[in-house]
């Protein structure tokens, strides 16, 4: 209990695209987030919670909750919105009203500079993240935050999730049907992502030394169905090229040997330039960011190489199957499982030995404002507690874990639910097709979660 003293990051997270809105306001140009196809009658990114327009509110609720970081995102095409790279400065005073209002309530911002939402315009220009001159606009964008941000942000993210940000056609790329295309080019913008990512590391480094900055993963627990050792090596394969393979570059620039030969295997392996080595081996991250919801499970099956394997993960070798000890939510269909958070973040620690924090860890239901006007949630008071515990419990064993951020703050749009789909701790009132007026209510897990941070993490 002990560890979880005045140094430890009591947070919450959300993204731009999925809380802002003003998504062509004051200067603020087209994301990919904006554009891709959203089926009738839910919710888009135009309003979303209307953050844009209810900021100082939202940073009043954060402070009544008594959180200490909040783990944001920045909106690259609202500070840079189109492929001239000028920043746009009612886009930098948006944030700049944000991040002075969070310090002044003793609240330190932590900051994702890429949350799955690429510029419109840099992928009409030349592709986005398939051209390698991604990689230089990305470094012009950090250096511009890096610098307009000095001093106040003091912690930064690279990336959000890569595993998805890669790979989803409507946030990448242009959706190809072929398996084997499809993957080619994931890998290749995979490649991209690394080298940008590094550049950042790097540059921040040259600009504010005293700073931190650092990758954001989903982490893929993966459970062997069986005790066949097919099962168990299909297990192996889907974290490594779930995660892993990812990481590593993050962390020593360089793929695994396993994740190497996979690769190769398969002809999946990215073009690369001689200069790249110096690059990806000159830097590396202070810390990982964690995003956690729930575990999975792997067979081993010879089939032929699709996308039915996992999310956004092809292979021949590997499906991922239910796990029949884990008990199904409404949202969460591969069940929910607490300790596979302790698992999964002692493997990142004894793969790379760097600092972590739980950057997302929530659970999404389906609701509604009570006759009482509230939302009784006891449902995610119980996820959060059990995650929370296995926190502490990596914090007590010596794991050198600084945060927890639940997800989310509030409810957020959810990329392909809307507002059907709700993990916040505030309620906004607004349904996908009446907007309303998207007042905030507290739910009971706001006041709860209040009094675990007032404890220190003694009160669950």
């Amino acid at each position: 209990m002990e560890n979880f003293c005045d140094t430890f990051l009591w947070g919450a997270s959300t993204s731009a695209f999925q809380i802002e809105g003003a998504y062509n306001i004051d200067g603020k140009g087209l994301a990919t987030t904006d554009v891709r196809h959203v089926p009738e009658g839910i919710a888009d990114t135009k309003v979303a919670c209307d953050h844009y327009h209810h900021w100082k509110e939202d940073v009043d609720l954060m402070a009544e909750l008594g959180l200490n970081t909040y783990r944001m995102g920045f909106s690259w095409s609202r500070i840079m919105p189109d492929e001239t790279l000028i920043p746009n400065e009612k886009g930098l005073q948006f944030y700049d009203d944000l991040i002075n209002y969070l310090l002044e309530k003793g609240i330190e911002p932590l900051v994702t500079l890429y949350h799955f939402e690429c510029p419109q315009a840099l992928v009409d220009a030349f592709g986005g993240w398939k051209s390698r001159k991604m990689i230089d606009a990305y470094e012009k964008y950090a250096e511009v935050c890096f610098r307009h941000f000095k001093g106040r942000v003091k912690k930064w993210v690279t990336v959000n999730e890569q595993f998805i940000a890669t790979a989803a056609p409507d946030l990448a790329m242009p959706y190809m049907k072929d398996p084997h295309e499809r993957s080619k080019w994931i890998y290749q913008i995979s490649y991209h992502v690394s080298l940008a990512e590094h550049k950042a590391f790097a540059l921040l480094r040259t600009i504010d030394p005293e700073a931190v900055i650092g990758p954001v993963c989903s982490i893929q627990v993966v459970y062997p169905v069986t005790s066949d050792p097919k099962d168990i090596l299909a297990a192996q394969e889907a974290e490594e090229m779930e995660e892993f393979y990812m990481l590593d570059m993050s962390v020593y620039g360089e793929y695994s040997p396993a994740a190497y030969t996979w690769l190769k295997k398969r002809d999946l392996l990215p073009e690369t330039c001689p200069k790249d080595k110096e690059i990806l081996h000159g830097s590396k991250p202070d810390f990982i960011g964690v995003n956690y919801y729930f575990s999975t499970c792997a067979k081993y099956e010879e089939k032929p190489f699709d996308f039915d394997t996992s999310f956004f993960w092809a292979s021949d070798d590997c499906r991922i199957v239910p796990n029949p000890y884990m008990k199904k939510t409404e949202w969460m269909n591969m069940g929910t499982d607490p300790l596979g958070l302790y698992n999964g973040m002692r493997k990142i620690y004894d793969r790379y030995r760097l600092p972590q924090i739980v950057t997302e860890n929530g659970m999404a239901v389906s609701e509604t404002l009570g006759e009482d006007g509230k939302i009784h949630d006891d449902y995610r008071i119980s996820y959060l507690r059990d995650h929370i515990q296995q926190v502490l419990r990596l914090k007590e064993e010596g794991y050198p874990v600084f945060g927890y951020c639940p997800w989310s703050f509030m409810d957020v749009l959810s990329s392909h639910q809307g507002f059907a789909k709700r993990y916040g701790l505030v309620f906004i009132d607004r349904t996908d097709t009446d907007l309303k007026e998207c007042r905030r209510y507290k739910k009971d897990s706001f006041d709860w979660y209040r009094e675990v941070i007032r404890s220190g993490g003694r009160n669950l």
